[in-house]
């Protein structure tokens, strides 16, 4: 099957990043939980066009780092991840981390939750980045 993870940017620059290897990660990161990956758009933006999409798509008026739009069936993943880039830099100043690899780990967090994977309690939370952990290593080793 043809793997179709894209990349696009929405009024800010492509964030300096090795699409190829995180590319690759999501790919086998979708496999190994049995699934195929379909359709997958990556959107880089900022903090003021995330906001609009939380409020006019969810009805939410906070800011975040990632908004997730799941259009998967079956055991094919798709969807499009709208990521704040402006948020992200903030959280990997806030955290100690370096701005590739926060990045790196928002797109896994939003593949997970195409995988099924939820971050409501604290179990979930505490799986969620369990999940980001180990995929991040495969990125930030090279």
């Amino acid at each position: 099957m043809e793997h179709s993870i894209e990349f696009f940017t929405q009024d800010v620059g492509m964030p300096a990043l090795n699409f190829d290897l995180v590319r690759g990660t999501l790919n086998s990161l979708v496999e190994h939980h049995g699934f195929g990956c379909g359709p997958l758009s990556v959107v880089f933006c900022d903090n003021s066009y995330l906001l609009k999409v939380n409020q006019q798509f969810l009805d939410h008026d906070y800011y975040t780092d990632i908004i997730t739009f799941n259009y998967s069936s079956k055991r094919i993943i798709s969807g499009d991840l709208f990521i704040s880039t402006e948020m992200v830099k903030e959280n990997a100043e806030r955290f100690g981390n370096l701005f590739s690899s926060e990045l790196s780990r928002v797109i896994i967090h939003g593949v997970l939750h195409l995988l099924g994977y939820d971050d409501h309690s604290e179990s979930d939370i505490k799986e969620m980045r369990k999940q980001e952990d180990l995929w991040l290593a495969y990125i930030d080793t090279y």
